[in-house]
C-alpha cells in the first residue's frame, strides 16, 4: 500500500511538472509570435522603396532611411574589423598559451563582468574616452560597441577551442611543427565555426544596441562614404527609431524600422544556426 501510494504522488508530480513546462514553453513561444507579428503587421505596410532608397528632406517633408542603414553597415564593419582580432586573439593566449590559471580566471571573470554591464553605461563610458577626444562620430560609437562585443568573441572563440581534440596539437607537435604553426594550420581550422557564431552575433547586438550610440554617434542623417562617415555623427537604424518615434512622433516610420530590424535579427540567427550546422556536418565527416 505504501508504495502504491508513492508511486501515484510521483506520477501526479511528474504530471505537475509537465504540465508547467508545456505551460511555461507556450507563453514563450507565444509572446515571440505576438511580437514578431505584430511588428510586422504594424511595420511592413510602411516599407516602401522610397523609404529606403532616400534621405531625409525638412523641405518637402520626405522620411528617408537610407543613411540610416548605411551608417548601420559602417558601424558593423567598423566594429568587426577592430573587434575580432582582438576577441580572437585573446581566446587564443588564454586557450594556447596562458599557464597561470589565476590570471586566466581573472581574464575570464571581468569578460563576464564586461557581458553584464547596461549598455547605457558603456555609452557614458564610450562618450567620455572616445567622444570627448574625437567628437561624436561614428567611430566612437563603433569603438564603444567593440567594447561591448569583446566578451563575446572572446568566449565564442575560447570554447570553440576547446572543443579541437588534444591529439591534433600532440601529432602536429610529432611532425616537428612549431607552437604558432599549429595554432594556425590546425587548432584555428577546427574550430571557425565558433568565430563564425561569434561574428554573426556580435552583429546581431550591434544591430540592435541604442543606448550606447545616443551618446557616441549622434542623431545626423546624412548620406557620407565609409571613411567620411566614420568621421561624421550619424544616426544608426535603433537611434533612428527612437528618434522618430520618440521625438517626432512617426510611429509609422519607427514601426517600419522595427520591422527591417526585426527581419535582419531573425535572419542573423537563422544565419548563425545554419554555420553551426554546417561545420557540425563537416567535423563528423
Amino acid at each position: 500500500m505504501l508504495n502504491t501510494s508513492l508511486s501515484k504522488k510521483r506520477k501526479i508530480f511528474e504530471i505537475t511538472l509537465k504540465l508547467l513546462m508545456y505551460i511555461s514553453t507556450g507563453l514563450t513561444a507565444s509572446l515571440v509570435l505576438f511580437l514578431l507579428l505584430y511588428v510586422l503587421v504594424q511595420g511592413l505596410p510602411n516599407v516602401t522603396w522610397e523609404l529606403l532608397s532616400t534621405k531625409p528632406s525638412y523641405i518637402t517633408e520626405r522620411i528617408g532611411i537610407l543613411p540610416d542603414i548605411l551608417n548601420t553597415v559602417y558601424l558593423v564593419i567598423a566594429a568587426l574589423l577592430i573587434v575580432l582580432p582582438l576577441g580572437v586573439g585573446a581566446a587564443i593566449y588564454l586557450t594556447e598559451y596562458a599557464t597561470d590559471k589565476k590570471v586566466v580566471g581573472m581574464i575570464e571573470y571581468a569578460a563576464e563582468t564586461l557581458s553584464g554591464i547596461p549598455s547605457i553605461i558603456y555609452g557614458l563610458v564610450g562618450m567620455l574616452l572616445f567622444s570627448n577626444s574625437m567628437g561624436t562620430c561614428l567611430l566612437a560609437g563603433a569603438l564603444t560597441l567593440v567594447i561591448m562585443n569583446l566578451p563575446t568573441i572572446m568566449r565564442t572563440t575560447q570554447e570553440s577551442l576547446k572543443t579541437v581534440p588534444r591529439s591534433y596539437r600532440e601529432g602536429a607537435f610529432g611532425l616537428g611543427a612549431g607552437k604558432w604553426r599549429v595554432i594556425r594550420t590546425v587548432v584555428l581550422p577546427g574550430c571557425v565555426d565558433g568565430v563564425i557564431t561569434g561574428c554573426i552575433l556580435s552583429v546581431g547586438r550591434i544591430l540592435g544596441e541604442s543606448a550606447a550610440l545616443l551618446f557616441t554617434a549622434g542623431f545626423a542623417h546624412a548620406v557620407n562614404g565609409f571613411i567620411d562617415g566614420l568621421a561624421s555623427p550619424g544616426a544608426s537604424l535603433t537611434v533612428a527609431l527612437y528618434v522618430y518615434a520618440k521625438e517626432q512622433g512617426e510611429f509609422g516610420v519607427a514601426f517600419a524600422i522595427a520591422a527591417i530590424l526585426m527581419l535582419l535579427t531573425v535572419l542573423i540567427n537563422f544565419a548563425a544556426s545554419l554555420v553551426q550546422k554546417h561545420f557540425e556536418k563537416r567535423r563528423n565527416v
